[in-house]
């Protein structure tokens, strides 16, 4: 099974302990951040996905854990 750049991005943020949640609704994705991310986490979402440009970061996001899941 083939992972994609996105998906890989996502895994490897989640992996560093990363805390932000999509919001997908109605196609449209926005990221929630409750809690601070660990200092790790942090540093690779701004080197490595906040300078994505909007579609490569919103394809990221949608392999966030979605708030909305149980």
């Amino acid at each position: 099974m083939t992972t994609t750049k996105s998906k890989a991005l996502a895994d490897e943020y989640m992996r560093l302990g990363g805390r932000r949640l999509a919001k997908i609704d109605d196609n449209i994705t926005k990221v929630r951040e409750w809690e601070n991310d660990p200092p790790e986490a942090e540093k690779f979402w701004q080197e490595r996905i906040a300078v994505l440009d909007d579609k490569a970061r919103r394809d990221v996001e949608f392999y966030l854990p979605d708030i909305n899941a149980p």
